[in-house]
C-alpha cells in the first residue's frame, strides 16, 4: 500500500538537484525555492543554519532511490 505523500514533478527535479550538488547544497531564492520548502517540510530536505542552503536528508536519499531513481530501498 502507498503511504507517502505523492511528490508533484517539480519536487521530485528539486529533490534530484539535491543530490547533484551534494555537500555544496542548493541557495535559496532560486525558482525551485517552493519545492525545497515544500521538500524540508517532508523531512526529505533541511536548510542549514549556516548558510541557508538546502541539503538532502537521509530520507531524501532513500526517497530519491525509490522514487526517481526506481529501485528498492
Amino acid at each position: 500500500m502507498w503511504n507517502e505523500p505523492y511528490l508533484e514533478t517539480c519536487c521530485r527535479s528539486a529533490l534530484h538537484r539535491l543530490t547533484l550538488v551534494g555537500e555544496l547544497g542548493r541557495p535559496p531564492g532560486l525558482k525551485d525555492g517552493p519545492c525545497l520548502e515544500r521538500l524540508a517540510g517532508m523531512g526529505l530536505a533541511r536548510r542549514r543554519e549556516a548558510d541557508g542552503r538546502y541539503e538532502i536528508t537521509p530520507a531524501g536519499v532513500a526517497r530519491h532511490a525509490s522514487e526517481v531513481l526506481k529501485r528498492a530501498g
